[in-house]
């Protein structure tokens, strides 16, 4: 392998929605960050078979304000 080209692969800690945690490896952030996951497979409705809405962080908000004023002539 050629030295200086790979990413850092460490540990991480993952909090999934329900609470619970595991550690695991990945180049994501750094070591012993955490990672808290918004939707994950106890809660995706693609393994539940449940339909839920989810809007964390406002990104219907996000996109209306920044596609607010496209089309609109002053």
């Amino acid at each position: 392998m050629k030295p200086d080209i790979h990413p850092e692969y460490h540990e991480i800690n993952v909090i999934m929605t329900d609470g619970s945690a595991f550690k695991t490896r990945s180049c994501w952030g750094k070591e012993g960050d955490t990672l808290r996951l918004d939707i994950d497979p106890k809660s995706h409705p693609a393994w539940t078979g449940q339909q839920r809405v989810v809007d964390t962080g406002g990104q219907i908000a996000k996109f209306n304000k920044k596609f607010a004023g496209i089309g609109v002539k002053k």
